[in-house]
């Protein structure tokens, strides 16, 4: 397929990883911040390619992932309702709860709808009003613009019977606070591609001179992600702490000017916590209060709804990258796709679910 098979072509990503062994002279630890390139990274065994002085670390950008343990819980008790119809995207319904999730309470009789545009849901309101429609919203700023636009819209059409359940996170507090741990030991970081298309990559510049740490806005393709590294290994060997953009094609500094103009009118930033990590200042977005009225927190009482993670799952090490999947006790046993324990099971991004699928298992 036009340009997806060169990007997977076999020379270039024979000569890259020759180029890779060439620069490579001191062991490297380099971060891929979202799951989205882990998932690539396990599925091409990319890994086994590269100098074994480099490893690559999984990072927290699974956004199902680091939505918090309350959020689903919170979407559940809305699902419960009779008078509310949920509706999310289809890897937020196995995401398990404390005690359940959204496919069992659709199950058992509520209205649990899954659908593939946030305009879905706005038009379920309007077909509906004598219900309320909740749009259980989550994910980076690649997909907060879509969930401002349905805001938008609700107000337009003045829909009074529509709400959102807002958990959205934003990736370079999550770098900061990473790079802040006494933990976590990270050389590199490859930033997320589609984050940076949406809000474009100054806000790293600061990061990369603050902690003198080099970060290669990647693609998502298996020569996008040698390449990321190759950038990254040639800024390390040589000193420098830049940010760099390899996924040219797609990402410009600035990002799109449009969509940052409507995730300004809608949201703004604020502290959030993030599931196995916990709260990161600064690190998410919340409806403004003139938008107040579809906040499905503030509508229907939600804010005292707090829970304890499972004393089993190591989620939040694998989204630090303190801990590979394979090193949970409950992987592949007790935690499976079938009966996932945590979220990075579930995910089409989570690293645990990349793992089962595509890495070899004892």
């Amino acid at each position: 397929m036009k340009y997806i098979d060169e990007f997977r072509n076999a020379e270039l990503i024979g000569n890259l990883v020759k180029k890779l062994l060439q620069v490579t002279t001191q062991n490297w630890k380099i971060m891929e911040v979202c799951g989205g390139q882990t998932h690539t990274i396990l599925k091409y065994n990319l890994e086994e390619l590269l100098p074994k002085k480099i490893s690559l670390i999984h990072g927290p950008g699974c956004p199902v992932c680091v939505t918090p343990l309350e959020f689903i819980d919170k979407a559940i008790a809305l699902a419960e309702q009779s008078d509310i119809i949920l509706t999310s995207f289809g890897d937020m319904l196995r995401v398990p709860g404390s005690k359940s999730d959204l496919l069992n309470v659709k199950a058992q009789g509520g209205d649990v709808r899954m659908i593939y545009s946030t305009l879905d849901a706005i038009k379920i309101a309007e077909e509906n009003q004598n219900k309320e429609v909740v749009f259980f919203g989550v994910g980076f700023e690649t997909t907060a613009p879509a969930n401002a636009m349905a805001v938008y819209e609700a107000q337009r059409r003045n829909l009074k019977n529509f709400s959102v359940l807002c958990s959205h996170v934003l990736v370079p507090p999550a770098i900061e606070a990473l790079l802040s741990s006494s933990e976590v030991s990270i050389q590199g970081f490859l930033a997320a591609g589609h984050v940076c298309t949406v809000m474009g990559y100054e806000q790293y510049i600061p990061l990369a001179e603050k902690y003198k740490i080099p970060i290669v806005i990647t693609g998502f393709e298996p020569v996008d992600i040698l390449n990321g590294v190759l950038l990254s290994v040639i800024q390390l060997e040589s000193g420098k702490y830049e940010v760099e953009n390899q996924y040219k094609r797609v990402v410009t500094k600035e990002g799109n000017v449009q969509a940052k103009k409507l995730l300004d009118e809608i949201f703004e930033v604020t502290d959030r916590k993030w599931r196995g990590i916990g709260t990161i200042p600064n690190s998410g977005y919340k409806l403004r209060d003139r938008y107040s009225a579809f906040d499905a927190e503030l509508k229907f009482n939600l804010k005292n709804i707090e829970v304890e993670e499972s004393k089993i799952c190591i989620a939040g090490k694998v989204l630090q990258g303190l801990k590979k999947p394979f090193e949970c006790s409950a992987f592949g046993k007790e935690c499976s796709p079938e009966h996932p324990l945590g979220a990075p099971m579930v995910s089409t991004e989570g690293a645990c679910a990349a793992y089962f699928h595509y890495s070899k298992r004892n």
